[in-house]
């Protein structure tokens, strides 16, 4: 258990969680205020973005020569690393949303903080750790602007607001979070 408690530190792990939770608490305060309207995706896109963001701080490390050692299986942990932030960015939204009003639909929270992780590991390769965070912000500004997804290209520009149940959205969630996940456990964060 001890492994465990130095990989949480090492990946900061205690800051992102408390970085997801209070980005979490806060947007959905602000949604509280009557602003936006009821089933506008913006708003918990928006959250899950930013939770994803938070957690893709944990997906370098201090030592890049230490996460391309051979002594430890790497693809296992690395792989098992971006699910359970996807599965933490998701259930924190969800469970915010106990306590009060629901921005979202359970399929609409897995899909969307499922993607952006998945996003969020493919700039892990692609950027360094540091920079992980850039994929997911770009493609959430992008789809805030977009024009109105009427075709298949602009249905998958705008994934992350399309409603539940869009194959286009579902597809384009599925391949980010497949070849992220893929990605990052055989190549690790880049030096």
């Amino acid at each position: 258990m001890r492994w465990l408690t130095l990989y949480a530190r090492s990946r900061q792990v205690p800051a992102s969680l408390a970085a997801v939770v209070i980005g979490t608490v806060a947007l959905w305060a602000f949604a509280g205020d009557g602003g936006a309207e009821p089933g506008d995706p913006r708003l918990p896109a928006l959250a899950l973005a930013a939770g994803a963001m938070a957690a893709s701080t944990g997906l370098g490390g201090q030592d890049p020569d230490l996460d391309r050692t051979v002594a430890i299986r790497w693809i296992p942990r690395r792989a098992a690393h971006v699910l359970l932030a996807a599965a933490v960015v998701a259930g924190v939204l969800l469970a915010v949303q106990t306590v009060g009003r629901d921005l979202a639909t359970t399929a609409f929270v897995v899909r969307d903080s499922a993607g952006l992780m998945g996003l969020a590991a493919l700039g892990a390769v692609v950027c360094g750790g540091q920079y992980a965070w850039t994929p997911p912000f770009a493609w959430l500004s992008y789809s805030f602007f977009a024009p109105p997804p009427t075709s298949t290209p602009t249905q998958v520009a705008s994934w992350m607001l399309l409603p539940p149940g869009t194959a286009a959205g579902t597809w384009t969630a599925l391949a980010l979070t497949a070849a992220g996940t893929t990605a990052y456990a055989l190549v690790g964060p880049r030096r």
